[in-house]
């Protein structure tokens, strides 16, 4: 083999290298180990392009921007309302380098699927934000008002078609909350549950659907485009730099918040517990995190240790309350 032909073959290996490692969806500074300082992986339980994927994608730019890790990785594993995710996460005890996002979503999600792991089962790392459903429908849509669409549901409930997140999480859960305002049994509700947020924008910008529900974020652009038209959101009074009213001020008695927070294998050590920790929290005090906050419409409600711990008892409790109420559980 003549030496031009190794450089040739040379050449083109590392060409299949540098390709693959572009396919990668990690920020790497430089060569990473199993800690969080070296290499620090995020877990969205859902598909690109949802509300868990943002968080997950948010909190990366801003590590890579302080250098809060050498590198940083965002892996989705969708399915089941992030109880697969879940399951899987629980079964890597000990691993400190790795945070799941986490919420209201799956909180509801282990209720109605049964799942065999609990949120009892892993690290609570930090509750970040608080996150509102926004009810939407298109542009050219016989609904003018959120009392236009629970006439609706009155006169023949299961042919509105309304789509969200996955079933028994708060998209459902906030869609049961409003059925039953208008008098609907929920076992009349004709939901459509997707895996992403992109995919209810397209159910209902091709006429699939009637109305969609999800977190504000999730339809902000179509909002602002004028492809879609926000009804109402599901916070308890207006949110600052939204233009949506609430459902409160429009006297419908339906409030819901999803929460966004991150959790960590079982198993940690104090110490490997308190630097996920420190990470987070360093997050948190950037500018870069406070504009992601705004950007998104969410509230910041950052809590750790013992008082987020405090809040996942109550919460689980809450949400189990409104699922059993709504009959989804």
């Amino acid at each position: 083999m003549t030496g031009r032909l190794i450089l040739r073959l040379t050449a083109a290996v590392l060409g299949v290298v540098v390709v693959g490692a572009g396919l990668a969806d990690a920020h790497t500074k430089a060569s990473g180990g199993t800690d969080p300082r070296d290499k620090l992986r995020l877990i969205a339980p859902a598909d690109p392009g949802g509300g868990w994927d943002t968080v997950a994608r948010e909190l990366q730019s801003a590590v890579d921007a302080h250098d809060l890790s050498r590198t940083t990785e965002v892996l989705n594993v969708p399915g089941a309302g992030g109880t697969i995710g879940l399951s899987r996460l629980a079964n890597q005890a000990g691993s400190g380098n790795k945070l799941m996002m986490s919420g209201a979503v799956m909180t509801g999600a282990i209720q109605t699927t049964d799942s065999r792991t609990t949120l009892d089962g892993v690290t609570p790392i930090a509750r970040l934000a608080d996150d509102y459903e926004v009810v939407v429908v298109p542009k050219d849509s016989r609904f003018r008002t959120v009392r236009d669409l629970m006439s609706a549901w009155r006169r023949a409930p299961r042919s509105i078609a309304v789509g969200g997140g996955s079933a028994g999480g708060t998209d459902h859960l906030f869609a049961g909350m409003l059925s039953r305002a208008a008098g609907v049994p929920t076992s009349e509700l004709n939901y459509i549950a997707y895996s992403g947020g992109g995919e209810v924008v397209t159910g209902l910008l091709d006429g699939g659907l009637d109305a969609g529900v999800s977190s504000y974020a999730e339809f902000a652009g179509q909002i602002a485009a004028g492809e879609l038209r926000a009804l109402g959101v599901s916070a308890e009074q207006p949110l600052d730099g939204i233009d949506v009213p609430t459902f409160v001020e429009q006297g419908v008695d339906a409030t819901l918040a999803n929460w966004r927070g991150v959790v960590a294998p079982p198993g940690l050590s104090a110490e490997q517990r308190a630097e996920l920790e420190k990470i987070v929290t360093r997050v948190h005090d950037t500018e870069q995190w406070r504009g992601a906050v705004e950007r998104n419409g969410w509230e910041d409600t950052f809590q750790t240790g013992a008082e987020f711990r405090s809040f996942l008892e109550s919460e689980t409790a809450r949400i189990k309350r409104i699922s059993e109420e709504l009959g989804l559980s």
